[in-house]
């Protein structure tokens, strides 16, 4: 399948991509947002498409043309303010769904943030945050996509366990990016994750099994 990771100059895009890369039932191209980002995915051999998430539909459709799933897991990052939030974690990921519907993607792996989907166990500083997962979230549940959604816990740089816990509901906890990009490869084509969703942390089960079995 060939996959393009929206977000894949961010650390759990840079991650994914080598593991698509090294994979050999997937083919991947890195969605850029500059030039100055494609040195990197030049030195290990990955193509890259140019698009910015505040252009258009039209735009970010002629980027990913071709492919049959899409990974999307841009941010505006933890210093810029409210309104780049709404731009990018918002509009950004409607207007990918948007143009994975025109362009007869199938299959639609959005990363969130743990319990985007429940108001009440907001983080009140980052509100405006969880407000973008929440409601990019729901866009893409309503649309035709076969989607999943991976809420993480705290992201943390550390090597990755291989064990995780997941579930729809889950306590406050953190969980290595590694893990994260490992349970959005394993996801890609294990039906039990096709049109879920399911908040994610470090656990004791191993990634394909909790998969399987959740």
């Amino acid at each position: 399948m060939e996959i393009v990771v929206v977000g894949a100059n961010g650390k759990i895009g840079k991650i994914l991509v080598q593991l698509l890369k090294e994979s050999n039932e997937h083919t991947v191209k890195a969605m850029i947002r500059n030039e100055n980002q494609k040195e990197y995915f030049d030195s290990i051999g990955v193509k890259t498409v140019l698009a910015d998430l505040e252009g258009t539909v039209d735009q970010i459709a002629e980027a990913i043309k071709g492919a049959e799933g899409i990974v999307f897991t841009a941010g505006s990052g933890g210093h810029t303010g409210a309104d780049k939030t709404l731009l990018v974690d918002l509009d950004g990921a409607v207007k990918t769904i948007e143009a994975a519907e025109k362009t007869g993607v199938q299959r639609f792996i959005m990363v969130s943030a743990l319990q985007a989907h429940n108001r009440q166990n907001w983080n009140e500083k980052i509100k405006h945050y969880y407000v973008a997962k929440h409601y990019a979230d729901r866009f893409l549940v309503q649309s035709r996509l076969n989607y999943t959604i991976v809420r993480p816990g705290a992201l943390l740089d550390e090597k990755g366990t291989g064990e995780i816990k997941i579930a729809e509901n889950l306590e406050r906890a953190a969980i290595p990016r590694e893990d994260v990009a490992s349970v959005i490869f394993a996801s890609i084509t294990e039906k039990n994750t096709f049109r879920r969703s399911f908040d994610l942390v470090s656990g004791n089960t191993p990634i394909r099994e909790a998969l399987k079995n959740f």
